[in-house]
């Protein structure tokens, strides 16, 4: 595998009840500054980021009921949910990374600020949430 697939961590993401209540602990409390805010896939889920510095911290509120971050949120409540890596080209990534032993979880999704991403399925990182993104 072409091991230059991987650019940077774009993300830590971390799944909240709702959003205004996290940003009263990383904004108002840990002092990161909010990037943006947006609704993504259908206006199921709202991703908002925080700067970090080096990468982003996002928080995933999902906005329907029947999502499935709603059953993770029930069994876990708010927390880290996964780390996510930054590619060049998505599409080549979801078609390389199956071939190097790192099998993709599902069909690609739509990411924040127009970005396409995908799980790896945990059996290919030992059980660690991992997302994918990148154009």
């Amino acid at each position: 595998m072409d091991h230059a697939l991987f650019r940077s961590l774009d993300h830590l993401a971390i799944v909240v009840e709702d959003t205004e209540t996290a940003l009263k602990v990383w904004r108002d409390r840990v002092g990161l500054e909010v990037l943006f805010s947006e609704c993504v896939n259908n206006d199921t889920i709202r991703l908002t980021h925080l700067d970090l510095g080096n990468t982003h911290l996002q928080l995933v509120e999902p906005l329907v009921e029947d999502h499935p971050l709603q059953d993770w949120l029930r069994k876990n409540g708010s927390g880290l949910h996964h780390f996510c890596l930054a590619v060049h080209d998505v599409g080549n990534a979801f078609e390389q990374l199956p071939e190097s032993g790192l099998p993709v979880a599902a069909a690609m999704h739509q990411g924040t600020k127009g970005k396409r991403a995908l799980f790896l399925n945990p059996d290919g990182t030992d059980g660690v949430p991992v997302e994918v993104t990148g154009p």
